[in-house]
């Protein structure tokens, strides 16, 4: 996910923009691709987890080295994000909309993140983990998030306004969780990013790791709430 940085307006000629164009660059040409699979479904979106289950466990194994128990745990983490991924996106009830809403709360908590955080900086959360984050920036998340969830329900024509924002917020906190999860686990190892599969964005677990907390935790809800979650 994308950090908030509480740092002083870069030049436009260098230094972050820089860096943002590039990440703006693949991820225009990595979004739609993805959101293809999600939208046709199978067999295009198990081949998509298919391909990055073994990413998945190489840069986790990375990330885990000399550390047996939590390389095995980080694995387990990782592939039942994709297990949660293929279980949502072929239920017969919404499938197709759950995935989508949770990319949109996703997508819209690292816009909110990163603008907000940015322009208001502030208060670190995590100084130890990731010193670019800032509570300004979580906050700015959750309600980019809100806002996001909110009209992912009316587009649909499905689930209430209100609860569809308090979950998008949730699951901002939660995406946010996950994206502290690896930077811990990049701390750890010593290394800046988990890898350089995409340009402008590392390897593949730092564009997905807030995905991973938030598949997971959307998968655990449905299983509690039933197949209509969160569109009752």
């Amino acid at each position: 996910m994308a950090a908030s940085e509480a740092s002083a307006a870069p030049s436009l000629r260098g230094g972050r923009f820089a860096g943002l164009l590039m990440r703006a660059v693949s991820a225009a040409i990595l979004g739609p691709l993805l959101l293809a699979a999600v939208w046709y479904g199978f067999p295009w979106i198990d081949l998509v987890a298919a391909i990055a289950a073994p990413i998945m466990i190489f840069e986790w194994s990375r990330l885990t080295r000399g550390a047996p128990v939590l390389r095995l745990l980080a694995w387990a983490y990782g592939l039942a994000a994709l297990v949660a991924l293929l279980w949502l996106r072929h239920q017969p009830a919404y499938g197709r909309e759950t995935i989508l809403w949770v990319l949109v709360c996703i997508w819209a908590t690292d816009i909110g993140a990163y603008f907000v955080g940015r322009t208001a900086g502030g208060a670190k959360l995590a100084p130890r983990i990731s010193p670019g984050k800032t509570w300004s920036g979580l906050v700015g998340g959750m309600a980019w998030a809100a806002v996001g969830s909110a009209a992912m329900g009316y587009a649909f024509g499905l689930g209430e306004t209100v609860p569809l924002a308090i979950a998008g917020a949730a699951l901002a906190i939660v995406g946010q969780a996950g994206d502290l999860l690896e930077s811990a686990a990049k701390r750890r190892a010593g290394v800046k990013d988990s890898g350089r599969l995409i340009p402008g964005h590392g390897g593949l677990l730092d564009r997905i790791d807030g995905l991973m907390a938030v598949l997971v935790a959307v998968g655990i809800a449905r299983l509690v709430a039933g197949n209509a979650w969160p569109w009752t």
